[in-house]
């Protein structure tokens, strides 16, 4: 853990006006970066033990006040250092102190000169020819890195490090805005509605259904924002969704300065994005969940998109809800928030039952010509599968294809099946050093065992270590293995694996999408990377294999997740001119998540879930913290938690402390996971708690233990 504490330095030419800047520090034998949060005149340091500040950063906007009250608040309730938390504010360029080197541009990007950088290149002398010339291509629009010399690639860099100019997702599309589509009548009613509310913080629920519009209705309120000279800021939850809305961002608001902010960019581009944010010059900031901290001195909206996503929580370092963050920014900073989402978390939807959030339903798909694809249940008892497809779904793809409209067949396993089985013994081969099976890929020299958590590679033996049998076989189906089948079965179908293997690379995740709307695939196979977020107007059959896994799972989230991942990838279908359909492989048609994924019935699923919950006091009816705690040694992770508990069973007023367990994946990389779980029926009551908990708990020996402490767990 960072240290929890602040640091007493000499500044004797600072001012109340650098509070919130970078500062240079000596510390040990290193020169480190903080970030100046108060004036004092006296220190509980000895004098002559202070050092002195190396060098106050006034060539950068300070962080504003509200930025450092949000520090401090997620300082406080996620229960980590404060200076840690103003580490991660800062993009990494500007973690680093002078002269560190900072990373090269990225050059599939375009830049676009800042209010500032004009200013500044107006002043450029008349021998700086190149200089001046680079400046009149960028005055005339933004300019692509690609159709740069590198002496002008050099100068970007410069300028980019200075601020002049600012990175962007693409260049601005030649020509007027796009005009907006008309305005469906639920469409139009939710713009109203969040209009009509007025200024100050009010939180929206929009809830619709998969192509009912959401993002036409963001794209609404961002533009009434724009126009009252505020700025927007935009989550989504991954990387690979942000190139799709950062074009409607393009197409729609072509004059306003768009940013992205997220862990992809190269850091030159990411510490020019932040500061085109600080300094206002950024209309609309869009980004993954780090963006929740972008500095935006004109914030008038937060949108966050497919809300419910579980990749808005960090599970590193601050373990952190941007969502949960940026509700709370949303209130601290008095403006609007929206939160979209075709399948709610539970959390904001029973907050917006109770009234704490006004719930906006979008019921219809925005196409009159599109319905909601029905859903149909293929009993795998009867229609038993053959190589991962039954013979409904292998007859509906035959029929797609025929058609020349394309189908999409998700299975959430990649590599090539899930283990490699001994037909002699059942001997599976697991990993050496984690509490998992290793999982069989196909590679350009063979085959290989992966492990999918520690990384370990190993090649397949030749026959059982456990019998000697040489009879091994691939057990289950993964994406590979589901692709070579599709080959087999439809040997004329153009095929397109999109997993987080072949969407590895920068850039090819967008390359596939633009096969995949260029009408280039017929059949794509795909994990979750494809469910959720995506328009593919072509694609009308939705085929799910493997789903029941998640109904067997300990984890009493994984219902509420698989229920999401269905409706989202089922909305995939039919979203244009053409009906879809979807069909689900499945033992257990009867059960009543797929009854409600039949039904199209969020509420009713909901409504179930959370009595379920309620019964089990479980979230969102309780405020729960997680105490991790891994070590070598299992005995050592043991101790360290009971001896936690103890400490805690003290101070634990109306707060509930469990015994230590295993976590659910008990081992990884050699090194054992053990947990305990702290639960209070009012979030405040938990809060007071860590707070007195917290410092016991790093008095406590620890001697080869590495913990953490997660508020508002989801993952066990």
């Amino acid at each position: 853990m960072p240290l929890a504490r602040l640091f007493d330095y000499l500044a004797a030419d600072a001012t109340h006006a650098d509070i919130g800047r970078r500062v240079e520090v000596p510390f040990g034998p290193r020169r480190r970066v903080g970030v100046l949060l108060e004036l004092a005149e006296a220190s509980d340091c000895a004098w002559s033990e202070l050092k002195p500040v190396r060098r106050i950063d006034r060539a950068t906007p300070p962080l504003p006040q509200e930025l450092l009250v949000l520090a401090r608040f997620a300082a406080d309730y996620y229960q980590y250092p404060l200076g840690a938390v103003l580490a991660a504010l800062l993009p990494p360029a500007l973690r680093r102190a002078t002269g560190d080197r900072v990373a090269p541009m990225t050059a599939s990007v375009a830049h676009a000169p800042t209010e500032a950088g004009l200013a500044a290149m107006a002043t450029l002398g008349p021998r700086a020819h190149a200089q001046r010339a680079l400046a009149e291509r960028l005055r005339a629009g933004a300019l692509p890195l690609a159709q740069t010399t590198p002496r002008e690639r050099a100068l970007l860099r410069a300028w980019l490090n200075k601020g002049w100019v600012v990175p962007m997702a693409d260049a601005p599309p030649s020509g007027p805005a796009d005009a907006p589509p008309q305005a469906t009548a639920e469409q139009a009613e939710a713009v109203a509605r969040v209009q009509h509310a007025g200024s100050g913080f009010n939180a929206f629920l929009l809830h619709g259904v998969t192509g009912s519009g959401k993002t036409e209705v963001y794209l609404r309120l961002i533009d009434q924002v724009l126009e009252r000279g505020l700025q927007a800021l935009v989550l989504v939850p991954e990387i690979h969704l942000v190139p799709q809305f950062a074009d409607r961002l393009a197409r729609r608001f072509p004059e306003r300065t768009r940013v992205q902010l997220h862990s992809a960019l190269a850091d030159g581009e990411r510490r020019a994005a932040w500061l085109a944010a600080l300094s206002g010059d950024a209309d609309i900031v869009l980004g993954t969940r780090l963006a929740v901290f972008a500095p935006l001195p004109r914030l008038g909206l937060i949108v966050v998109d497919e809300e419910h996503d579980a990749a808005y929580k960090q599970m590193e370092g601050m373990r952190y809800s941007a969502r949960d963050v940026a509700v709370w920014r949303a209130q601290a900073r008095g403006v609007a928030i929206v939160l979209g989402s075709a399948t709610p978390s539970l959390e904001s939807w029973r907050n917006a039952q109770a009234g704490r959030y006004r719930l906006l339903t979008l019921s219809q798909r925005a196409r009159t010509s599109s319905d909601l694809p029905p859903v149909r249940l293929i009993d795998s008892r009867i229609d038993r599968p053959r190589q991962g497809l039954s013979s409904a779904l292998a007859d509906a793809l035959r029929e797609r294809l025929q058609r020349g409209e394309q189908s999409l067949v998700f299975i959430n396993r990649r590599g090539y099946a899930p283990t490699l089985l001994c037909n002699g013994c059942g001997h599976v081969f697991p990993c050496p050093r984690c509490s998992a099976h290793l999982v069989l890929h196909r590679a350009r020299g063979g085959y290989r065992l992966v492990c999918h958590h520690c990384g370990l590679t190993a090649r397949p033996p030749e026959v059982c270590p456990q019998c000697g049998n040489p009879d091994l076989r691939p057990a289950g189906q993964g994406t590979q293995r589901l692709e070579e089948s599709l080959a087999e079965r439809f040997p004329e179908a153009r095929i397109l694996r999109i997993d987080r293997d072949t969407a590895a690379r920068k850039g090819a995740f967008a390359a596939m999408r633009e096969q995949v709307e260029a009408r280039a695939v017929d059949i794509l196979v795909g994990t979750q990377i494809v469910a959720k977020g995506h328009d593919f107007p072509h694609l009308t059959l939705v085929g799910v294999i493997g789903a029941d896994q998640a109904l067997v799972s300990p984890d009493y989230r994984a219902g509420e997740r698989l229920f999401a991942q269905l409706m989202q990838v089922a909305g995939r279908a039919g979203r244009a001119e053409h009906a879809g359909e979807v069909l689900i492989q499945t033992a257990y048609p009867r059960h009543p998540l797929y009854q409600a994924v039949i039904r199209h019935d969020y509420a009713a699923f909901a409504a179930a879930t959370l009595r379920e919950r309620r019964g089990a006091d479980l979230p969102p009816f309780v405020s729960q913290a997680l105490l991790r705690a891994e070590a070598r040694e299992e005995d050592a992770a043991l101790a360290f938690l009971l001896a936690a508990r103890a400490a805690g069973l003290g101070l634990a007023a109306e707060v509930r402390l469990f015994d230590p367990v295993a976590a659910l994946m008990a081992r990884i990389a050699g090194r054992h996971r053990l947990q305990l779980l702290v639960q209070a029926a009012r979030r405040v009551r938990l809060r007071d708690f860590l707070r007195r908990w917290l410092p016991l708990l790093e008095a406590l020996p620890a001697r080869g233990v590495k913990w953490s402490l997660d508020v508002d767990p989801v993952d066990y």
